[in-house]
């Protein structure tokens, strides 16, 4: 496994080159944990905002208690957002139930396990072989129900364990069926360059999450700006990947300022920097 053991050098980050204009075929979506806050007091009225923003899909996670999957989905497609991504807990069990009915509901057929938290499935190079079977058997599954299954990573996924970074191992080992949804601010938080992790992933990324600000380790990380104005260098980054984005997410873990503000911030950089089609 050629990945497995890749050097420091190969990986490490390069700064920032925001010049020329660039034109992807990614879509322009948003996680909708970005605006958690907002939708618990007024769902139709923070959806009606964000489309005009010109995002033209959601990313779904766990809704707060007080709003219904039915509800939720209706406002979504009267405001003209696309479902393309669901992120769900590990779908074992009895989540595999809520999960097909998620997916019936928002009429999405790609179900992204978020890997929060970081646990023990990567700590060490047997932890990492049982996590990928696991996975394997899960996407079997999903495959079954007409639905595919994806992995998101924080930054433990592109830190070294035993030599090994368990999303390389991933990326050779796991069945193709299973694609991943690079989180491209995590990914330079480890240390690793973006540019790089979306080029290895090619084809198997078809989903890249879109953040900004310092990248470092620590409460430091969560100091997130609108895309454009922190560390990261996103035109490097579509670039890299070429045409195998299908969708660009912009996603806030938090943000200091109005994050209406700050999702129209990052819209407007990634549509006018060519980086992401919305709806203008």
């Amino acid at each position: 496994m050629a990945l497995l053991g890749m050097g420091a050098a190969a990986l490490t980050v390069s700064g920032p080159n925001l010049s020329g204009k660039i034109k992807s075929t990614a879509s322009l979506g948003f996680q909708l944990y970005t605006v958690r806050k907002q939708i618990e007091t007024d769902l139709e009225g923070t959806m009606r905002k964000i489309a005009k923003m010109g995002y033209v899909g959601v990313e779904t996670y766990a809704l707060p208690a007080n709003l219904t999957l039915p509800t939720v989905a209706k406002v979504f497609k009267e405001c003209g957002l696309k479902v393309f991504g669901m992120h769900t807990e590990l779908p074992i069990g009895d989540q595999r139930d809520a999960i097909l009915k998620m997916a019936d509901a928002y009429q999405c057929d790609h179900v992204i396990y978020a890997g929060w938290p970081q646990g023990d499935k990567y700590k060490d190079p047997d932890s990492i072989e049982r996590t990928a079977q696991l996975y394997d058997e899960i996407a079997m599954y999903l495959k079954s129900e007409g639905l595919r299954f994806g992995l998101h990573n924080h930054w433990w996924e592109f830190e070294k364990s035993e030599d090994v970074y368990p999303f390389y191992y991933l990326l050779e080992r796991l069945s193709p069926e299973i694609f991943f949804e690079i989180d491209t601010y995590w990914a330079k938080t480890a240390g690793i360059n973006p540019a790089k992790v979306v080029a290895d992933f090619g084809k198997r990324a078809p989903f890249l999450h879109i953040k900004d600000g310092p990248a470092i380790k620590g409460e430091k990380a969560y100091d997130q700006v609108p895309a454009g104005q922190g560390t990261m260098d996103f035109p490097s980054i579509v670039n890299a990947a070429g045409q195998n984005t299908a969708w660009m997410i912009v996603e806030f873990d938090e943000y200091g300022g109005d994050i209406f503000e700050g999702m129209a911030t990052s819209s407007t950089f990634l549509m006018s920097k060519g980086l992401a089609k919305g709806k203008l």
